[in-house]
Protein backbone atom coordinates (compact mmCIF):
# COMPACT_ATOMS: atom_id res chain seq x y z
CA UNK A 1 0.00 0.00 0.00
CA UNK A 2 3.01 2.17 0.42
CA UNK A 3 3.97 3.77 -3.46
CA UNK A 4 -0.01 3.94 -3.82
CA UNK A 5 -1.20 5.98 -0.50
CA UNK A 6 1.94 8.32 -1.13
CA UNK A 7 0.49 8.73 -4.87
CA UNK A 8 -2.83 8.90 -4.03
CA UNK A 9 -2.99 12.60 -2.56
CA UNK A 10 -0.76 13.68 -5.85
CA UNK A 11 -3.66 11.79 -7.91
CA UNK A 12 -6.20 13.77 -6.16
CA UNK A 13 -4.85 17.21 -6.80
CA UNK A 14 -4.09 16.29 -10.25
CA UNK A 15 -7.58 15.32 -10.86
CA UNK A 16 -9.16 18.53 -8.71
CA UNK A 17 -6.65 20.80 -11.25
CA UNK A 18 -8.04 18.96 -14.20
CA UNK A 19 -12.04 19.93 -13.08
CA UNK A 20 -10.73 23.73 -12.44
CA UNK A 21 -8.90 23.37 -16.03
CA UNK A 22 -12.00 22.02 -17.46
CA UNK A 23 -14.14 24.79 -16.86
CA UNK A 24 -12.48 26.68 -19.39
CA UNK A 25 -10.94 24.36 -21.46
CA UNK A 26 -9.53 26.28 -25.06
CA UNK A 27 -10.27 24.86 -28.16
CA UNK A 28 -9.14 21.38 -29.66
CA UNK A 29 -5.46 21.98 -30.58
CA UNK A 30 -6.22 19.28 -33.99
CA UNK A 31 -8.95 20.96 -35.36
CA UNK A 32 -7.09 24.58 -34.90
CA UNK A 33 -3.74 22.89 -36.42
CA UNK A 34 -5.69 21.41 -39.06
CA UNK A 35 -7.17 24.15 -40.34
CA UNK A 36 -3.81 26.27 -40.40
CA UNK A 37 -1.98 23.16 -42.39
CA UNK A 38 -1.45 25.50 -45.57
CA UNK A 39 0.72 27.65 -43.50
CA UNK A 40 3.24 25.03 -43.08
CA UNK A 41 4.61 23.43 -46.23
CA UNK A 42 7.64 25.54 -45.37
CA UNK A 43 8.37 23.91 -42.14
CA UNK A 44 10.82 20.71 -44.10
CA UNK A 45 13.15 22.91 -45.14
CA UNK A 46 13.24 25.11 -42.32
CA UNK A 47 14.07 22.16 -40.17
CA UNK A 48 17.05 21.12 -42.53
CA UNK A 49 18.26 24.88 -42.11
CA UNK A 50 17.93 24.15 -38.36
CA UNK A 51 19.43 20.93 -38.40
CA UNK A 52 23.00 22.61 -40.11
CA UNK A 53 22.83 25.50 -37.94
CA UNK A 54 22.40 22.83 -34.96
CA UNK A 55 25.37 20.47 -36.37
CA UNK A 56 27.72 23.54 -36.73
CA UNK A 57 26.67 24.59 -33.30
CA UNK A 58 27.68 21.32 -32.25
CA UNK A 59 31.14 20.82 -33.48
CA UNK A 60 31.74 24.92 -32.15
CA UNK A 61 30.87 23.12 -28.79
CA UNK A 62 32.95 20.54 -29.13
CA UNK A 63 36.19 22.73 -30.06
CA UNK A 64 35.37 25.26 -26.84
CA UNK A 65 35.26 22.05 -24.92
CA UNK A 66 37.91 20.53 -26.01
CA UNK A 67 40.21 23.74 -25.20
CA UNK A 68 38.32 24.13 -22.30
CA UNK A 69 39.71 20.66 -21.03
CA UNK A 70 42.88 21.59 -22.53
CA UNK A 71 43.28 24.73 -19.76
CA UNK A 72 42.02 22.62 -17.21
CA UNK A 73 44.53 20.27 -17.17
CA UNK A 74 47.59 23.27 -17.38
CA UNK A 75 46.06 24.96 -14.55
CA UNK A 76 45.72 21.78 -12.59
CA UNK A 77 49.72 20.91 -13.10
CA UNK A 78 50.28 24.52 -12.27
CA UNK A 79 48.50 24.02 -8.78
CA UNK A 80 50.61 20.44 -8.12
CA UNK A 81 53.81 22.55 -8.98
CA UNK A 82 53.15 25.16 -6.41
CA UNK A 83 51.70 22.30 -3.61
CA UNK A 84 55.42 20.88 -4.28
CA UNK A 85 57.40 23.84 -4.14
CA UNK A 86 55.13 24.61 -0.37
CA UNK A 87 56.17 21.17 0.59
CA UNK A 88 59.88 21.50 -0.09
CA UNK A 89 59.97 24.83 1.76
CA UNK A 90 57.87 23.65 5.10
CA UNK A 91 60.74 20.61 4.79
CA UNK A 92 63.72 23.44 5.10
CA UNK A 93 62.40 25.20 7.28
CA UNK A 94 61.55 22.47 9.71
CA UNK A 95 65.33 21.22 9.39
CA UNK A 96 66.46 24.71 10.82
CA UNK A 97 64.06 24.65 13.46
CA UNK A 98 65.54 21.20 14.36
CA UNK A 99 69.00 22.82 13.80
CA UNK A 100 68.32 25.74 16.35
CA UNK A 101 67.08 23.41 18.70
CA UNK A 102 70.31 21.33 18.85
CA UNK A 103 72.23 24.53 19.12
CA UNK A 104 70.80 25.33 22.12
CA UNK A 105 71.11 22.40 23.74
CA UNK A 106 74.97 22.59 23.14
CA UNK A 107 74.51 25.96 24.60
CA UNK A 108 73.09 24.41 27.87
CA UNK A 109 75.58 22.22 28.06
CA UNK A 110 78.76 24.55 28.33
CA UNK A 111 76.75 26.51 30.67
CA UNK A 112 76.75 23.65 32.76
CA UNK A 113 80.12 22.61 32.34
CA UNK A 114 81.82 26.64 33.39
CA UNK A 115 82.46 26.98 37.07
CA UNK A 116 81.07 28.91 39.42
CA UNK A 117 83.73 31.91 39.33
CA UNK A 118 82.21 32.41 35.57
CA UNK A 119 78.68 32.70 37.17
CA UNK A 120 78.22 35.92 34.52
CA UNK A 121 78.83 34.17 31.95
CA UNK A 122 76.87 31.24 32.31
CA UNK A 123 73.51 33.34 33.01
CA UNK A 124 74.95 35.56 29.92
CA UNK A 125 75.15 31.97 28.03
CA UNK A 126 71.96 30.77 29.30
CA UNK A 127 70.04 33.61 27.97
CA UNK A 128 71.77 33.40 24.75
CA UNK A 129 69.89 29.88 24.92
CA UNK A 130 66.79 30.99 26.25
CA UNK A 131 66.71 33.39 22.78
CA UNK A 132 67.99 30.68 20.73
CA UNK A 133 65.19 28.59 22.17
CA UNK A 134 62.64 31.10 21.86
CA UNK A 135 63.97 31.82 18.05
CA UNK A 136 63.53 27.85 17.65
CA UNK A 137 60.39 28.17 18.73
CA UNK A 138 58.92 31.11 16.27
CA UNK A 139 61.04 29.18 13.55
CA UNK A 140 58.54 26.06 14.56
CA UNK A 141 55.71 27.80 14.59
CA UNK A 142 56.44 29.45 11.43
CA UNK A 143 57.00 25.92 9.75
CA UNK A 144 53.46 25.19 11.06
CA UNK A 145 51.86 28.00 9.80
CA UNK A 146 53.95 27.52 6.20
CA UNK A 147 52.83 23.83 6.12
CA UNK A 148 49.20 25.24 6.86
CA UNK A 149 48.86 27.49 3.94
CA UNK A 150 50.80 24.95 1.46
CA UNK A 151 47.91 22.25 2.65
CA UNK A 152 45.37 25.33 2.36
CA UNK A 153 46.50 26.09 -1.45
CA UNK A 154 46.75 22.94 -2.29
CA UNK A 155 43.40 22.19 -1.14
CA UNK A 156 42.13 25.24 -3.18
CA UNK A 157 43.80 24.19 -6.15
CA UNK A 158 42.65 20.93 -6.23
CA UNK A 159 39.00 22.78 -5.35
CA UNK A 160 40.05 24.89 -8.50
CA UNK A 161 40.78 21.96 -10.39
CA UNK A 162 37.71 19.74 -9.90
CA UNK A 163 35.50 22.65 -10.29
CA UNK A 164 37.10 23.42 -14.18
CA UNK A 165 37.39 19.40 -14.68
CA UNK A 166 33.31 19.62 -14.03
CA UNK A 167 32.63 22.43 -16.15
CA UNK A 168 34.55 20.83 -19.23
CA UNK A 169 33.05 17.57 -18.64
CA UNK A 170 29.30 19.62 -18.22
CA UNK A 171 30.46 21.56 -21.78
CA UNK A 172 31.59 18.06 -23.27
CA UNK A 173 28.03 16.83 -22.29
CA UNK A 174 26.13 19.46 -23.71
CA UNK A 175 28.13 19.28 -27.10
CA UNK A 176 27.41 16.10 -27.49
CA UNK A 177 23.64 16.27 -26.61
CA UNK A 178 23.87 18.95 -29.07
CA UNK A 179 25.57 16.75 -31.86
CA UNK A 180 23.09 13.97 -31.14
CA UNK A 181 20.27 16.51 -31.86
CA UNK A 182 21.23 17.31 -34.80
CA UNK A 183 22.37 13.51 -36.18
CA UNK A 184 18.29 12.40 -35.04
CA UNK A 185 17.40 16.00 -36.71
CA UNK A 186 19.19 15.17 -39.98
CA UNK A 187 18.38 11.38 -39.68
CA UNK A 188 14.62 12.25 -39.85
CA UNK A 189 14.85 14.32 -42.14
CA UNK A 190 16.72 11.84 -44.58
CA UNK A 191 13.92 9.24 -43.03
CA UNK A 192 11.07 11.47 -43.93
CA UNK A 193 12.27 12.27 -47.29
CA UNK A 194 13.16 8.46 -48.27
CA UNK A 195 9.81 7.09 -47.02
CA UNK A 196 8.42 10.04 -49.54
CA UNK A 197 10.57 8.74 -52.37
CA UNK A 198 9.33 4.83 -51.78
CA UNK A 199 5.61 5.84 -51.27
CA UNK A 200 5.54 7.46 -54.46
CA UNK A 201 7.61 4.81 -56.38
CA UNK A 202 5.38 2.02 -54.78
CA UNK A 203 2.35 3.70 -55.20
CA UNK A 204 1.07 4.54 -52.11
CA UNK A 205 -1.93 7.46 -51.52
CA UNK A 206 0.28 10.64 -49.97
CA UNK A 207 -0.50 12.05 -47.14
CA UNK A 208 -3.99 13.65 -47.13
CA UNK A 209 -5.37 16.78 -44.81
CA UNK A 210 -9.22 16.93 -44.12
CA UNK A 211 -11.11 19.56 -45.43
CA UNK A 212 -13.05 21.28 -43.68
CA UNK A 213 -15.74 19.20 -44.62
CA UNK A 214 -14.41 16.20 -43.42
CA UNK A 215 -13.63 18.00 -39.95
CA UNK A 216 -17.35 19.04 -39.51
CA UNK A 217 -18.30 15.62 -41.11
CA UNK A 218 -15.89 13.64 -38.41
CA UNK A 219 -17.54 15.86 -35.62
CA UNK A 220 -20.97 15.24 -35.86
CA UNK A 221 -20.17 11.50 -36.76
CA UNK A 222 -18.98 11.31 -33.13
CA UNK A 223 -21.52 13.86 -31.72
CA UNK A 224 -18.38 16.15 -30.81
CA UNK A 225 -19.34 18.89 -28.21
CA UNK A 226 -17.32 22.41 -27.26
CA UNK A 227 -16.32 22.08 -23.99
CA UNK A 228 -16.29 17.99 -23.61
CA UNK A 229 -13.05 15.76 -23.80
CA UNK A 230 -12.90 13.46 -25.94
CA UNK A 231 -10.88 10.17 -25.17
CA UNK A 232 -10.97 7.06 -27.80
CA UNK A 233 -9.98 3.61 -27.12
CA UNK A 234 -8.72 1.49 -29.74
CA UNK A 235 -7.86 -2.43 -30.07
CA UNK A 236 -8.96 -5.58 -31.28
CA UNK A 237 -11.94 -7.31 -30.16
CA UNK A 238 -11.57 -9.12 -26.59
CA UNK A 239 -8.93 -6.97 -25.64
CA UNK A 240 -10.23 -5.52 -22.85
CA UNK A 241 -11.73 -1.89 -24.85
CA UNK A 242 -15.26 -1.76 -22.69
CA UNK A 243 -13.61 -3.40 -19.35
CA UNK A 244 -11.20 -0.26 -19.67
CA UNK A 245 -13.50 2.42 -20.38
CA UNK A 246 -16.09 0.98 -17.50
CA UNK A 247 -13.33 0.97 -14.95
CA UNK A 248 -12.08 4.75 -16.23
CA UNK A 249 -16.10 5.79 -15.55
CA UNK A 250 -15.87 4.09 -12.05
CA UNK A 251 -18.61 1.59 -13.21
CA UNK A 252 -18.14 -2.37 -13.12
CA UNK A 253 -19.12 -4.47 -16.03
CA UNK A 254 -22.60 -5.04 -14.67
CA UNK A 255 -23.59 -1.66 -13.37
CA UNK A 256 -26.06 -0.04 -15.22
CA UNK A 257 -24.79 2.51 -17.48
CA UNK A 258 -21.66 0.18 -18.39
CA UNK A 259 -20.26 -0.82 -21.80
CA UNK A 260 -21.00 -4.48 -22.69
CA UNK A 261 -18.17 -6.88 -22.34
CA UNK A 262 -17.76 -10.07 -23.34
CA UNK A 263 -19.41 -9.59 -26.97
CA UNK A 264 -18.19 -9.78 -30.36
CA UNK A 265 -16.91 -7.29 -31.97
CA UNK A 266 -19.65 -6.62 -35.16
CA UNK A 267 -20.04 -2.53 -34.86
CA UNK A 268 -19.46 -0.46 -37.42
CA UNK A 269 -19.51 2.71 -35.93
CA UNK A 270 -17.83 4.71 -32.62
CA UNK A 271 -20.11 3.03 -29.11
CA UNK A 272 -20.32 6.47 -27.08
CA UNK A 273 -19.99 6.44 -23.61
CA UNK A 274 -20.22 9.91 -21.40
CA UNK A 275 -18.99 10.00 -17.92
CA UNK A 276 -21.48 9.43 -15.41
CA UNK A 277 -19.73 12.16 -13.25
CA UNK A 278 -21.13 15.48 -13.99
CA UNK A 279 -17.73 16.71 -12.59
CA UNK A 280 -16.01 15.41 -15.35
CA UNK A 281 -16.33 16.40 -18.82
CA UNK A 282 -15.16 13.27 -20.96
CA UNK A 283 -16.35 11.31 -22.95
CA UNK A 284 -15.55 7.85 -24.05
CA UNK A 285 -14.89 5.84 -27.30
CA UNK A 286 -15.13 2.37 -28.22
CA UNK A 287 -13.36 2.36 -31.67
CA UNK A 288 -14.61 -0.46 -33.79
CA UNK A 289 -11.25 -2.79 -35.26
CA UNK A 290 -10.80 -1.62 -39.18
CA UNK A 291 -11.04 -5.55 -39.53
CA UNK A 292 -14.86 -5.07 -39.35
CA UNK A 293 -14.60 -2.63 -41.95
CA UNK A 294 -13.76 -2.67 -45.40
CA UNK A 295 -11.88 -0.32 -45.64
CA UNK A 296 -7.65 -0.44 -45.91
CA UNK A 297 -5.37 0.05 -42.93
CA UNK A 298 -3.56 2.94 -44.34
CA UNK A 299 -7.21 5.11 -45.21
CA UNK A 300 -8.38 3.85 -41.89
CA UNK A 301 -7.37 6.93 -39.47
CA UNK A 302 -9.03 9.55 -41.82
CA UNK A 303 -11.91 8.06 -43.00
CA UNK A 304 -13.11 7.34 -39.66
CA UNK A 305 -12.07 10.69 -38.67
CA UNK A 306 -10.12 9.78 -35.12
CA UNK A 307 -8.34 13.38 -35.76
CA UNK A 308 -10.67 14.62 -33.74
CA UNK A 309 -10.23 13.25 -30.78
CA UNK A 310 -7.87 14.66 -27.78
CA UNK A 311 -6.51 11.27 -27.12
CA UNK A 312 -5.86 7.52 -28.53
CA UNK A 313 -5.44 4.35 -26.00
CA UNK A 314 -4.10 1.66 -28.46
CA UNK A 315 -4.84 -1.47 -26.54
CA UNK A 316 -3.08 -4.99 -27.48
CA UNK A 317 -2.98 -8.62 -27.26
CA UNK A 318 0.38 -10.25 -27.97
CA UNK A 319 1.55 -8.09 -31.00
CA UNK A 320 0.38 -4.91 -32.74
CA UNK A 321 -2.06 -5.30 -36.28
CA UNK A 322 -1.61 -2.86 -39.29
CA UNK A 323 -4.30 -0.38 -37.69
CA UNK A 324 -2.41 -0.28 -34.59
CA UNK A 325 0.49 0.81 -36.51
CA UNK A 326 -1.63 3.43 -38.59
CA UNK A 327 -3.16 5.15 -35.65
CA UNK A 328 -0.13 5.27 -33.79
CA UNK A 329 1.53 6.83 -37.36
CA UNK A 330 -1.15 9.11 -38.00
CA UNK A 331 -1.44 10.33 -34.24
CA UNK A 332 2.27 11.48 -34.50
CA UNK A 333 1.43 13.33 -37.33
CA UNK A 334 -1.41 15.19 -35.48
CA UNK A 335 0.20 15.59 -32.41
CA UNK A 336 -2.81 13.66 -30.91
CA UNK A 337 -0.95 12.01 -27.80
CA UNK A 338 -1.38 8.55 -27.70
CA UNK A 339 -1.30 5.54 -24.81
CA UNK A 340 0.02 1.90 -25.47
CA UNK A 341 -1.73 0.12 -23.05
CA UNK A 342 -1.32 -4.01 -22.50
CA UNK A 343 -4.56 -4.53 -19.72
CA UNK A 344 -5.62 -8.04 -18.37
CA UNK A 345 -2.02 -7.57 -16.42
CA UNK A 346 -3.94 -9.76 -13.35
CA UNK A 347 -5.24 -12.93 -16.09
CA UNK A 348 -2.02 -12.95 -17.46
CA UNK A 349 0.08 -13.33 -14.38
CA UNK A 350 -2.47 -15.96 -12.81
CA UNK A 351 -1.50 -17.90 -15.88
CA UNK A 352 2.09 -17.80 -16.05
CA UNK A 353 1.71 -18.78 -12.29
CA UNK A 354 -0.37 -21.74 -13.05
CA UNK A 355 2.80 -22.74 -16.00
CA UNK A 356 4.76 -22.91 -12.99
CA UNK A 357 2.95 -25.02 -10.91
CA UNK A 358 0.77 -22.86 -8.90
CA UNK A 359 -2.89 -24.53 -8.15
CA UNK A 360 -5.17 -22.04 -6.55
CA UNK A 361 -7.59 -24.98 -5.68
CA UNK A 362 -4.85 -26.17 -3.47
CA UNK A 363 -5.98 -24.96 0.19
CA UNK A 364 -2.82 -26.40 1.64
CA UNK A 365 -0.54 -24.17 -1.02
CA UNK A 366 2.60 -22.20 1.50
CA UNK A 367 1.53 -18.10 1.31
CA UNK A 368 5.31 -17.37 0.68
CA UNK A 369 5.40 -20.09 -1.98
CA UNK A 370 2.66 -18.84 -3.53
CA UNK A 371 4.30 -14.89 -3.41
CA UNK A 372 7.67 -15.83 -4.58
CA UNK A 373 5.53 -17.39 -7.90
CA UNK A 374 3.89 -14.40 -8.11
CA UNK A 375 7.12 -12.12 -7.63
CA UNK A 376 8.39 -13.82 -10.53
CA UNK A 377 5.66 -14.15 -12.84
CA UNK A 378 4.97 -10.59 -12.62
CA UNK A 379 8.23 -9.75 -13.43
CA UNK A 380 8.76 -11.69 -15.99
CA UNK A 381 5.40 -10.58 -17.75
CA UNK A 382 6.38 -7.12 -17.56
CA UNK A 383 9.61 -7.76 -18.54
CA UNK A 384 8.43 -9.88 -22.25
CA UNK A 385 6.06 -7.34 -22.54
CA UNK A 386 7.91 -4.15 -22.33
CA UNK A 387 10.45 -5.92 -24.86
CA UNK A 388 7.55 -6.90 -27.27
CA UNK A 389 6.34 -3.49 -27.55
CA UNK A 390 9.84 -2.14 -28.10
CA UNK A 391 10.33 -5.11 -30.70
CA UNK A 392 6.80 -3.84 -32.44
CA UNK A 393 7.49 -0.44 -32.49
CA UNK A 394 11.15 -0.91 -34.16
CA UNK A 395 9.10 -2.99 -36.75
CA UNK A 396 6.73 -0.56 -37.70
CA UNK A 397 9.35 2.11 -37.85
CA UNK A 398 8.02 4.10 -34.80
CA UNK A 399 9.62 5.60 -32.30
CA UNK A 400 10.13 4.06 -28.82
CA UNK A 401 7.11 4.97 -26.27
CA UNK A 402 6.06 3.89 -22.76
CA UNK A 403 4.11 0.79 -22.23
CA UNK A 404 1.57 0.94 -19.45
CA UNK A 405 0.67 -2.56 -18.08
CA UNK A 406 -2.78 -2.34 -16.31
CA UNK A 407 -4.96 -4.39 -14.50
CA UNK A 408 -8.53 -3.13 -15.06
CA UNK A 409 -9.79 -4.34 -11.35
CA UNK A 410 -6.99 -2.58 -10.08
CA UNK A 411 -8.01 0.63 -12.19
CA UNK A 412 -11.54 0.60 -10.75
CA UNK A 413 -10.11 0.70 -7.43
CA UNK A 414 -7.71 3.42 -7.75
CA UNK A 415 -10.23 5.72 -9.56
CA UNK A 416 -12.90 4.96 -6.39
CA UNK A 417 -10.34 6.30 -4.08
CA UNK A 418 -8.91 2.75 -2.76
CA UNK A 419 -5.72 1.69 -2.39
CA UNK A 420 -4.86 -1.69 -3.96
CA UNK A 421 -2.06 -4.08 -3.19
CA UNK A 422 -0.37 -5.12 -6.30
CA UNK A 423 -1.03 -1.97 -8.71
CA UNK A 424 1.80 -2.00 -11.90
CA UNK A 425 1.24 1.04 -14.07
CA UNK A 426 -1.83 2.08 -13.04
CA UNK A 427 -1.25 5.25 -10.86
CA UNK A 428 1.18 6.66 -13.37
CA UNK A 429 -1.73 5.42 -16.17
CA UNK A 430 -3.86 7.65 -14.55
CA UNK A 431 -1.66 10.48 -13.58
CA UNK A 432 -0.37 10.77 -17.16
CA UNK A 433 -3.51 10.56 -18.95
CA UNK A 434 -5.05 13.64 -16.74
CA UNK A 435 -1.77 15.42 -16.73
CA UNK A 436 -2.22 14.89 -20.89
CA UNK A 437 -5.22 16.79 -20.79
CA UNK A 438 -4.76 19.56 -18.41
CA UNK A 439 -1.61 20.39 -20.74
CA UNK A 440 -3.38 20.02 -24.14
CA UNK A 441 -6.67 21.46 -23.42
CA UNK A 442 -6.48 23.87 -20.84
CA UNK A 443 -3.25 25.40 -22.06
CA UNK A 444 -3.86 24.39 -25.86
CA UNK A 445 -0.51 22.46 -26.03
CA UNK A 446 3.13 23.65 -26.88
CA UNK A 447 2.48 22.09 -30.24
CA UNK A 448 -1.45 22.64 -30.36
CA UNK A 449 -1.75 24.46 -33.82
CA UNK A 450 0.41 22.40 -36.02
CA UNK A 451 0.81 18.85 -37.49
CA UNK A 452 3.60 17.05 -39.85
Amino acid sequence: MGPVASALPAIGYTVSSLIHAFRRPASNPTIVGIEGRLNTQAAFQEAERIAQEAREGAERARREAEEERQRARERQEEAAEAATRAREEAQRMMMEMVEAERAATRARAEAEAATFAAREEAIRLAQQAAEERERAREAQEQARKAEAEAKAEAKRAKKIAKEERLKAEAAQAEAEKAAQRAQEETRRAISAKEEMEKQWKEGIQPIVTPTAVDLEAAKRRIQYREGLFHFAVAGVSGSGKSSLINAFRSLRNKDSGAAATGVTETTRVFCRYPDPNPQYPLVWYDIPGAGTLKIPDWQYFNAQGLYVFDCIIVLFDNRFTMTDIAILSNCGRFKIPTFIVRSKADQHIRNMMRENGYDSEDEDADPRERDRLYKEARQRFVEETRENVKHNLENANLLDQRVYIVSNDTLLSIVKGKSPRKAIDEIDFLRDIVNQALVRRSTGGPEASSFS
